[in-house]
């Protein structure tokens, strides 16, 4: 088991990874305004099963290539790092986008084409796989047990996080949506905040030890 305050750490980037602008997160916010809370809920439950395909994939893989190539550690640490600090840049650069800059011409779909959209959309975003690729190995270590279980283990908080906070995204779109459009101050406190956890949790994931 994977001690409770790496836990929380990894829970706090899996927070970082939801809120912040990307194909998952602008589709539930456009399709819950164009479409109802429902038609959000319908399209996150996609996005969560897309979720499981990632898990079962990553934890495979790490499985493998750690084992197998001790030296990947500092390699998927290194591209970490520069995820994070990329993100970063792109949640404060000038022109960036709020999450809640969703379109709002999408057309009614029904609910099977909702939530195939919802998971496909989640199975091909490369942010997600980035995230697991290059987070999962800085909380692993053999002496917690299997590396596969680690694996898991992670791959439930994760989804868990993203449930909790997406499901109130879902149902508070419309408001946040108006609420950010007539305070639009409160978006660059937003960005910004994003911005600083994610350079504290490069700067974290850069001195972490390798394994």
């Amino acid at each position: 088991m994977i001690p409770l305050p790496d836990i929380l750490i990894f829970a706090l980037a899996a927070f970082v990874l939801v809120i912040s602008p990307g194909p998952n997160m602008i589709y539930l916010i456009s399709r819950s305004i164009t479409q109802g809370r429902k038609a959000g809920l319908i399209s996150l439950a996609g996005v969560i099963v897309g979720f499981f395909f990632h898990i079962i994939m990553v934890s495979f893989g790490l499985t493998a290539v750690l084992f197998a190539v001790p030296f990947a550690y500092t390699l998927l640490k290194s591209l970490g790092v520069i995820y994070l600090l990329y993100l970063a840049y792109e949640a404060v650069k000038p022109n960036s986008k709020n999450i809640f800059e969703a379109k709002n011409d999408l057309p009614e779909d029904k609910p099977g084409k909702l939530f195939s959209i919802g998971f496909l959309t989640n199975v091909l975003n490369p942010k997600v796989a980035i995230f697991y690729l290059s987070f999962f190995p800085q909380f692993i270590k053999p002496e917690y047990g299997s590396i596969m279980l680690q694996s898991l283990e992670l791959g439930f908080v994760q989804i868990l996080v993203s449930l909790m906070v997406s499901t109130t995204i879902v149902l508070t779109a419309s408001r946040v949506s108006v609420f950010f459009a007539k305070k639009p101050s409160w978006v660059k406190v937003q960005k910004w905040f994003m911005a600083s956890v994610l350079t504290g949790l490069a700067l974290k994931m850069a001195f972490s030890k390798a394994k």
